[in-house]
């Protein structure tokens, strides 16, 4: 896994040297509302810890949670938190599950690789909670581009790098526009783009707001 410092890992990454930074990841009134709803979000979090901690312990041998290295505002890297959904080796077996979406995303609907309790885990999004932690700290927006593995950035073209120049959310128009049901790559990344054309606190209201209405609908959550 690669280890940059934030300055130079788009560079090092093959990113273009012109970068514009968003509005967005300037914005008082955004970061203030991010850390709103991580405090609320943690706050819950604290109270579901501890028997999902049990469900997954229960149900597959393994650590509770899932660190990965993931690419954020301007290219750089830090560490996204989950609730382990799949089987501890995981990662190592990627290679061994087909790939049904198209471009530089993963995605299999069917993928054997997850467990019983991590397939409700997906279903309900509890699996995303700990991610709330990294609103708190900045690295995550609560609105924004869904965050890259470095597998995915170090094939990323010129233009697929504008979808970095906001932070990562833990939701955004992707997910309200289709969420896992979008398996073209593509197509996400002119959903990033609009988002950031049409950008506004008050539309990042609007978009956890129709967050948690899907939420409870749950469809295209795998």
């Amino acid at each position: 896994m690669l280890s940059l410092h934030p300055d130079t890992s788009r560079k090092a990454l093959g990113e273009p040297s012109v970068s514009v930074v968003h509005p967005s990841a300037r914005c008082l009134i955004k970061r203030s509302i991010d850390i709103l709803g991580a405090l609320v979000g943690l706050m819950i979090l604290a109270v579901v810890s501890i028997p999902t901690a049990l469900a997954i312990k229960l149900d597959s041998p393994g650590s509770v949670f899932y660190a990965q290295q993931r690419y954020g505002l301007k290219g750089r890297p830090f560490t996204i938190w989950k609730f382990r959904s799949m089987v501890q080796s995981a990662d190592l077996l990627k290679q061994t599950v087909a790939n049904q979406a198209q471009g530089l995303i993963f995605k299999n609907e069917q993928d054997p690789r997850v467990t019983r309790v991590g397939s409700i885990l997906r279903k309900t999004s509890l699996d995303e909670f700990p991610q709330f932690w990294n609103v708190l700290k900045g690295d995550m927006s609560l609105v924004g581009t869904r965050p890259p593995t470095e597998d995915e950035v170090s094939c990323y073209s010129p233009h697929h790098w504008r979808r970095l120049d906001v932070k990562p959310g833990m939701t955004g128009q992707w997910q309200i526009s289709g969420r896992s049901a979008i398996k073209d790559f593509e197509q996400i990344v002119h959903l990033d783009l609009h988002y950031q054309s049409v950008w506004s606190p008050w539309y990042d209201l609007q978009i956890i707001f129709r967050t948690v209405a899907i939420l409870f609908d749950r469809r295209g959550a795998y």
